[in-house]
């Protein structure tokens, strides 16, 4: 595991990647393979369904970034996104 001080920025996915995670994790939870297992099948929309919140939610984040006019609120929303978005 990472040290917690560890400020080094960790890759992120963008809008396409994220969308395309969610498909896959929709696509195999409604697949054959998993017919027999509910609950896993459960799991993967709900995973997916979390995938297009945070979608929608990163999406909100730019948009208030972009409309704030305060320079700190602004920076503080960017590092959230996972830098300068």
């Amino acid at each position: 595991m990472g040290d917690s001080d560890d400020n080094t920025p960790t890759p992120q996915m963008g809008h396409a990647e994220m969308h395309g995670l969610a498909r896959r994790l929709r696509a195999r939870a409604d697949g054959v393979l998993l017919s027999d297992q509910p609950e896993q099948r459960t799991d993967l929309r709900h995973a997916a369904d979390f995938i297009d919140i945070l979608i929608h939610y990163r999406a909100e984040l730019r948009r208030t970034a972009d409309a704030t006019e305060d320079e700190s609120t602004e920076q503080h929303l960017r590092e959230l996104l996972g830098g300068s978005q």
